[in-house]
């Protein structure tokens, strides 16, 4: 599992390889992964918009962005938790996702970044 923490909230990041597939005549791998978002803070906060980086062993990098996650823009107050879940396609066996969330101090309105932490995506776990 991967972890940060930023201005109080916690990224806790699983991932899962869920084998090969065909799309437009390419080989590629499907990976899940699972994210919890803990509110550590003493405030509440609104998760408006995300930022990935998707890296694969091939040189490729894909940019995803855009509103909320998963289609929702979440709520959470002190001690709150919210988990969803969701995949990507890479054309390597081997890959890394890394990014941020941009959230909203829902008390005095302030914008501010909380940091994903680089996690690995592999078919097989990898020993240092």
């Amino acid at each position: 599992m991967f972890q940060q923490i930023t201005k109080g909230i916690k990224i806790s990041v699983q991932t899962k390889y869920n084998g090969s597939s065909y799309r437009n005549n390419k080989l590629y791998h499907l990976f899940n992964y699972f994210v919890t978002i803990e509110n550590k803070s003493s405030e509440t906060v609104k998760l408006t918009d995300r930022f990935w980086k998707i890296y694969d062993s091939l040189n490729n990098t894909e940019i995803v962005s855009g509103e909320g996650v998963i289609g929702q823009t979440p709520i959470l107050k002190p001690n709150d938790v919210y988990n969803y879940s969701s995949g990507c396609f890479l054309e390597s066996n081997i890959g890394a996702m890394k990014g941020f969330y941009t959230m909203i101090n829902m008390e005095n309105y302030e914008q501010f970044k909380v940091i994903i932490p680089t996690f690995q995506l592999t078919t097989q776990p990898l020993l240092n």
